[in-house]
């Protein structure tokens, strides 16, 4: 059954008309014990323990070196603490020599309402991540994606020495051939999906970024989808013009809804894209949420690379996001209703 426009506005209206928290509730600069140099912080992930109330959330923090993920726990998803390295550098020559990006976890339920539980699987934890090869600066291309374990869900490390997926290998398209950057996992009828964003040109020039798919039975071999992107970048004058990256996939009654960083018009925004079946997608041209609407220009420049996370206690949707503007770049929140 094909997806219209006026479905597409319906489905999109419960994500609209989001609630402020004035700061960022893990700032750029977090001061990590250890880790002072950490300047920018980025990409948050929430999950939870199976039996544990506590929310964790790993997130990216940059030192002028590359990415490492750090975790911070909550009881309330606006005060977080107790930050400490999750994932750190891989060694020397490795694929990840230059930082890994945690957060394309194996869960227990993708319903959009679920709590976000990590689900054993061969009695660990798992996550892809994306990662960097080399050290000294902000994503040194050409950009890999790993696949991680954990026994305890906190302390992560490298599952395979070799990437799931890189720009090296044979079926590597056109459309990503110079950069594949983030990892979105997953796990339904008994296979595991992993929607990651490319790049298509030089990081000195207007580069385009779409998002693809690949499929696996086991997490560890990973095979294209023949029909790849299955979002591209938007026409001319879009939203999403330039990119369309960092997508996040939930199941909400009959449909998936992809929430992913449309950059385009504007800066980059929170947009969402639904599917029927995890293969063909349709795009809402209008931002869920767009860069510059926080009044307290948290968000001027860019608010992207989101994690959503439900409250059930609340009813309310807490949406995490990568916020950049007038206090730097670092975690920002918005809800579905105040934050009492």
């Amino acid at each position: 059954m094909s997806i219209d426009l006026e479905q597409i506005q319906q489905w999109s209206a419960k994500y609209r008309n989001w609630h402020y928290y004035p700061d960022h509730v893990i700032p750029g600069k977090p001061n990590i014990a250890g880790y002072e140099d950490v300047s920018t912080t980025d990409v948050p992930t929430v999950f939870q323990l199976p039996g544990d109330a506590m929310w964790y959330m790993s997130f990216i923090g940059y030192d002028g070196r590359g990415y490492q993920s750090f975790l911070a726990e909550s009881d309330d998803l606006i005060r977080w603490k107790n930050m400490r390295l999750a994932m750190g550098f891989g060694p020397e020559g490795s694929f990840d020599y230059g930082g890994a990006v945690l957060g394309a976890y194996l869960y227990e339920d993708y319903s959009i309402n679920a709590p976000r539980t990590l689900k054993r699987h061969e009695g660990k934890y798992w996550s892809l991540y994306g990662a960097y090869p080399r050290q000294g600066g902000y994503e040194l291309r050409p950009g890999y994606e790993g696949v991680a374990a954990s026994r305890d869900g906190l302390i992560w490390q490298r599952e395979s020495d070799e990437p799931i997926l890189s720009v090296h290998q044979p079926d590597c398209a056109p459309w990503e051939k110079d950069c594949i950057y983030q990892p979105w996992l997953v796990e339904h009828d008994h296979k595991y999906y992993n929607f990651y964003n490319a790049a298509e040109g030089a990081r000195d020039t207007p580069w385009v970024e779409r998002l693809g798919l690949a499929i696996s039975d086991d997490m560890r071999q990973w095979k294209r989808h023949k029909d790849n992107p299955v979002i591209s970048n938007g026409p001319n004058g879009s939203y999403n013009e330039r990119f369309s990256s960092d997508g996040k996939v939930f199941r909400e009654e009959d449909h998936w809804v992809m929430f992913f960083m449309g950059a385009g018009r504007g800066g980059a925004h929170i947009m969402a894209a639904y599917s029927r079946d995890l293969y063909d997608w349709v795009v809402d041209p209008e931002p869920l949420y767009q860069a510059g609407g926080h009044p307290f220009g948290l968000d001027k420049q860019y608010a992207h690379k989101i994690s959503l996370v439900y409250h059930p206690k609340h009813e309310t949707y807490y949406m995490f996001y990568a916020a950049a503007g007038e206090k730097g770049r670092g975690i920002g929140v918005i809800t579905s209703k105040p934050i009492r």
